[in-house]
């Protein structure tokens, strides 16, 4: 699992891949579709989708003469699930810290840290 995560990540830490991965969201798309917005070469876009194959992210299907390219998102679970145990467990020390921060300002010591500051005296009339 954690080569698969290792290969996903790092497939997505390229922009223009992300960019490419947003757009298959929304539809499947050839090589020369997706090249269309970038100022690089059909080569290049190629070999963007070759490091996403190889991630498992896309696959490209036979359609006729085209080549399609699909989004595999059924994968980005896989990406979801080890992201979310780790955001819960960071909830859990927030939520431990929060309470030990109001235990500090609301408990016993924050009374003593009261009780010994000095008190104001207000001028006599």
């Amino acid at each position: 699992m954690a080569d698969e995560l290792s290969k996903m990540f790092a497939a997505l830490a390229d922009p223009t891949r992300r960019d490419m991965v947003a757009r298959l969201a929304i539809s499947d798309a050839t090589v020369s579709q997706l090249a269309d917005p970038y100022d690089v070469s059909i080569q290049a876009v190629s070999k963007h989708l070759k490091v996403l194959e190889e991630a498992g992210l896309v696959t490209r299907t036979r359609e006729a003469q085209t080549r399609p390219v699909h989004l595999e998102a059924e994968v980005f679970d896989l990406m979801t699930r080890w992201i979310e145990r780790y955001r819960r467990q960071a909830e859990e020390r927030y939520q431990r810290l929060d309470a030990l921060l109001a235990d500090m300002n609301d408990g016993p010591a924050a009374q003593r840290r009261e009780d010994d500051r000095p008190r104001r005296r207000g001028k006599a009339s």
